[in-house]
């Protein structure tokens, strides 16, 4: 679960997300002006409330300090959620979800100029909430949504 910054007109709006890497959704995200361990918290708050999952999930991070801290830590815990982290200095153990920024990035953020960070804020939650996960497809789920994927696969 890295984070990503945006820039906007006010200064720099940080974005961290949790996506479940069966559907490649995006289950919570959220957003702050600053990379600290709240943000995090606020996404994984976010994404445990979305999913109610059952103790035994594996979540994967990098080795951000956010992630190693100790009331992340300890929420994973309370969950009951199995915690792993990337090798030191391998770039490539979270490629998914960088391909998630990446995606975000030349879909919404490049494309935009931002005044204020609410702004932003607004913008990626309705390209998460309204367009990635409901309708953007994907190849490696068969070239279709991950809402859709996970509805399929539930069938």
């Amino acid at each position: 679960m890295p984070t990503s910054p945006t820039r906007t007109r006010e200064g720099w709006l940080y974005l961290a997300v949790v996506i479940d890497l069966f559907a490649r959704r995006v289950v919570g995200w959220a957003t702050a002006d600053r990379l600290h361990r709240d943000l995090a918290l606020a996404a994984l708050r976010k994404a445990l409330t979305m999913r109610c999952p059952a103790a035994g999930l594996i979540h994967h991070s990098d080795r951000g300090s956010q992630y190693c801290s100790i009331d992340y830590q300890a929420e994973l815990r309370k969950h009951g959620i199995l915690i792993s982290m990337s090798g030191k200095g391998n770039c490539y153990d979270n490629a998914m979800v960088e391909t998630f920024f990446k995606t975000l990035k030349s879909e919404l953020v490049w494309r935009t100029i931002f005044y204020t960070r609410q702004e932003a804020d607004q913008a990626i939650g309705r390209y998460i909430d309204r367009f990635y996960n409901p309708v953007r497809r994907h190849s490696a789920l068969e070239l279709t949504s991950p809402a859709k994927f996970e509805k399929t696969v539930a069938e």
